[in-house]
């Protein structure tokens, strides 16, 4: 630049700038009560499973000793002793060996085809009833294994109670554990409730047919196995339509096809022969009905009285 000319001055205004300002959002805040109540809640489940876990009873001894009364036969007995009713106890325990092949195939194929393959426990029929119920929009039922119904008789009561079926669940998963598949069949069959104060196959076999259950045909083995659902309403004595449809049904079934249950080892101071229980109870398959929905389609349910063959009436003096 040259002397003389005048430095051109500098603007002092200045151009603001734009400033971000960044506020800093405040933390999400997640309502703490519910959390609280949910934690609650769960830690009071926990507890009451827990605590229902380690007070329900030790299925250990049923592996070598035979039990001599049931929850289910205390009950009975109390109710009849509040009605005034005269004493009456049928209950004879006999091996599995001494149970018909009959009666053996009729029961798993009404109550449960898949025991031998299940573990107490049988999900696929427990999604179905539970899909069912919420199609109909009912309280699930049914369902119930053999080793289910077994703890329920054992040791639980016939109420609807949660409880006593989350009771029932864990006494059956005990079962399975404790005890061969062949042991918990033989025990169902000689202690599940057969009618008034009649338990197990011989005390039924002698009190309806007269027979003992070694001999028990086909068609006596398919009405008392019919029975086991309702064995107080249905009773092979006088049997319903429903009774002797349900009986057909299962006739039926126990013309299907089977396979051999898997092999079991059996206590040897029991009386049961392991190899002639895998011959005389073959698995039956698995049906996609059961008795209740295939009578359901085949046209409902009745209990008028029917005119059957006669059948000797139900004898009160102990089965010999």
């Amino acid at each position: 630049m040259g002397a003389g000319q005048l430095r051109p001055r500098r603007s002092r205004s200045r151009k603001l700038e734009k400033v971000r300002v960044v506020v800093p959002r405040r933390p999400l805040r997640v309502p703490l009560r519910p959390l609280r109540v949910l934690a609650a809640v769960a830690a009071f489940g926990f507890g009451v499973i827990s605590y229902v876990y380690l007070m329900l009873p030790d299925v250990r001894p049923l592996a070598t000793n035979n039990p001599a009364t049931t929850a289910f036969m205390e009950l009975r007995e109390r109710e009849a002793d509040d009605e005034g009713l005269k004493p009456k106890h049928l209950y004879r325990w006999v091996p599995y060996s001494r149970i018909s092949p009959n009666l053996k195939r009729a029961v798993l194929v009404a109550e449960d085809s898949a025991f031998w393959d299940h573990e107490g426990i049988d999900v696929e029929q427990i999604r179905k009833s539970i899909e069912d119920g919420l199609s109909r929009r009912q309280a699930p039922r049914g369902a119930s294994t053999i080793t289910q119904q077994l703890a329920k008789n054992l040791y639980l009561s016939p109420s609807y109670d949660p409880l006593r079926k989350i009771k029932e669940l864990i006494i059956a998963r005990r079962l399975e554990v404790a005890l061969p598949k062949t042991r918990i069949f033989e025990i169902y069959l000689n202690v599940i409730e057969w009618g008034d104060r009649v338990w197990g196959a011989e005390a039924a076999a002698r009190s309806y047919f007269g027979v003992s259950a070694a001999s028990l045909s086909r068609p006596q083995s398919a009405l008392l196995a019919g029975a086991i659902i309702n064995p107080r309403l249905l009773t092979p004595a006088r049997p319903t339509r429903r009774l002797l449809r349900r009986q057909q049904i299962i006739l039926a079934r126990m013309g299907s096809g089977a396979q051999p249950p898997p092999r079991v080892e059996t206590p040897p101071d029991l009386e049961t022969d392991a190899e002639e229980a895998e011959e005389e109870a073959p698995a039956p398959p698995r049906f996609p009905l059961t008795v209740e929905e295939e009578e359901q389609q085949e046209g409902g349910e009745t209990d008028v009285p029917a005119e059957p063959e006669p059948v000797p009436p139900p004898d009160d003096s102990p089965p010999a």
